[in-house]
């Protein structure tokens, strides 16, 4: 296996550039019009793998999970290497590894290091209501510190408050909904989507506008969870099983350790903020190192700099107790690192395709790119399709609406795109990076989860509701 994939690698890297243009040169206009759907199956293969395997093959996938990816990776890109030259293939590599994947894990590595170096201790009893306050509290911080952040600070003491429950499942599919998803839409540092809105001309601060839609998918789903989860917990009290009830002597007040670390993550969150606004406001911050064409500029490598190393300062002044308290290890980021390299190549046509020919798909309607956008975002990286879908609304010739650099875009159909995008990503366990964090970290604390499809038949019986009350009170 190792010999093969080491071969059609090497076929992929010197393949001759036969194809279309001898410089390589060939737009991603030009690309995406000329792939045909079927470039798309090594993503579905991707996604299917990623959903079956673990039911049905769960020891042989942890074990081979490495090759699943290669083999699929490669299985995209030798035949696009064939038909459109190895440069082309090689450039488009280098732009989704060096160019997206990058800072997209970068980002997750310093998040998950400085908040597992974070731990809420006290006496916490895991009740309904304790649970809707955790909850509130993690989804309100999201928008401020990301989702990740949000979710990596707050699933331990989740976990840590409701040890003694039994049924439990609901609450970790409820905190995906609203921590790892839902509260990001309030700032550009709450979701990557959101960030791109602000590169691209719209007001840091705009996104505000979104509260009313939060406020409503919050009240909900927070009413929803408390009726689900008083009946699990009812059901585990007539079980026998009880939280353990420490005497008034004996009780923690509850408290941070290692709070220090809230000023790496707040450095993580400035770092990212800076990425956005030095290539806007200084332009040489937009220049930097030039691989074949792709640039990870220096505002992406100060960003990057800077998580490193507000992570390796988190670890030297942090005791390693309180990592043994959250029960820390490093499964979590490692599956998503694996499984989202290979999600980011295999995506790469439909990408392409989606660009090339999203403004052909007739939307004029805010609920028309509300669905749309959540629909892909559900499955494809959230960020290059509310651009995707952002550029189309851009490309409309609307003479009023929220200022970008380029052109005005109506507020409604704004709001779809990044509710769209921000929302949905809570869809399936791939649909934004937390979810599969939280998932990872909830199942090696004996959290048993549901599988792929299990997780989709909660978002699609709880979720999808909720965004068509969203799209009748806002989006019609």
């Amino acid at each position: 296996m190792k010999k093969l994939l080491t071969g059609l690698s090497a076929f992929l890297l010197f393949s001759p550039l036969h194809v279309f243009a001898a410089d390589g040169a060939l737009s991603d206009t030009a690309l995406g019009n000329t792939l045909p759907l079927w470039s798309c199956i090594p993503f579905a293969g991707m996604l299917l793998s990623i959903a079956i395997f673990p039911l049905v093959k769960e020891e042989w996938w942890e074990k081979h999970k490495p090759w699943v990816v290669a083999f699929w990776s490669l299985l995209f890109l030798i035949p696009f290497a064939v038909i459109f030259g190895g440069h082309i293939a090689l450039e488009h590599l280098i732009e989704v590894t060096l160019g997206d994947y990058l800072t997209f894990i970068v980002l997750l590595f310093g998040l998950f290091c400085v908040a597992g170096n974070i731990s809420l201790q006290g006496d916490l009893t895991g009740s309904p209501k304790v649970n809707v306050v955790l909850l509130l509290i993690g989804t309100l911080l999201s928008s401020w510190i990301g989702t990740t952040g949000a979710s990596m600070l707050m699933i331990r003491p989740i976990i840590r408050a409701n040890k003694w429950r039994q049924r439990k499942v609901q609450i970790m599919v409820f905190f995906i909904f609203l921590i790892s998803n839902i509260g990001g839409c309030l700032t550009p540092v709450g979701d990557p989507p959101l960030l791109m809105g602000f590169m691209n001309g719209v007001g840091f601060f705009w996104s505000l506008d979104l509260l009313p839609v939060m406020l409503l998918n919050v009240l909900i789903l927070l009413t929803l969870f408390f009726l689900i989860d008083t009946k699990a917990y009812k059901k585990d009290i007539a079980d026998g099983f009880k939280p353990e009830i420490h005497p008034e002597s004996e009780r923690v007040k509850l408290h941070l350790d290692g709070a220090h670390n809230i000023a790496f993550m707040l450095i993580i969150v400035a770092a990212v903020i800076l990425s956005g606004v030095l290539p806007t406001t200084f332009p040489v911050f937009s220049e930097g190192l030039t691989i074949m064409g792709v640039t990870l500029s220096y505002a992406s490598i100060i960003e990057i700099i800077m998580i490193l190393a507000s992570a390796y300062l988190s670890f030297k002044t942090t005791k390693k107790e309180i990592r043994d308290s959250n029960h820390f290890t490093w499964d979590a980021i490692e599956e998503v690192a694996i499984l989202f390299i290979g999600i980011f190549i295999t995506m790469i046509p439909a990408l392409l395709i989606l660009k090339a020919r999203g403004a052909d798909l007739g939307l004029t309607q805010p609920w028309q790119f509300f669905w749309i956008t959540g629909a892909l975002s559900s499955f494809l990286d959230n960020t290059p399709t509310y651009l995707v879908f952002f550029t189309t609304a851009a490309s409309l010739g609307f003479t009023s609406g929220v200022q970008t650099l380029t052109s005005f875009i109506p507020k409604a159909i704004l709001m779809a795109i990044s509710c769209g995008a921000v929302f949905m990503g809570a869809n399936t366990y791939i649909g934004n990076a937390p979810n599969f964090m939280v998932r990872s970290i909830a199942e090696e604390n004996g959290i048993k989860m549901p599988s792929f499809f299990g997780y989709m038949f909660w978002s699609l019986s709880c979720l999808i509701p909720v965004f068509l009350i969203d799209m009748l009170i806002f989006f019609l």
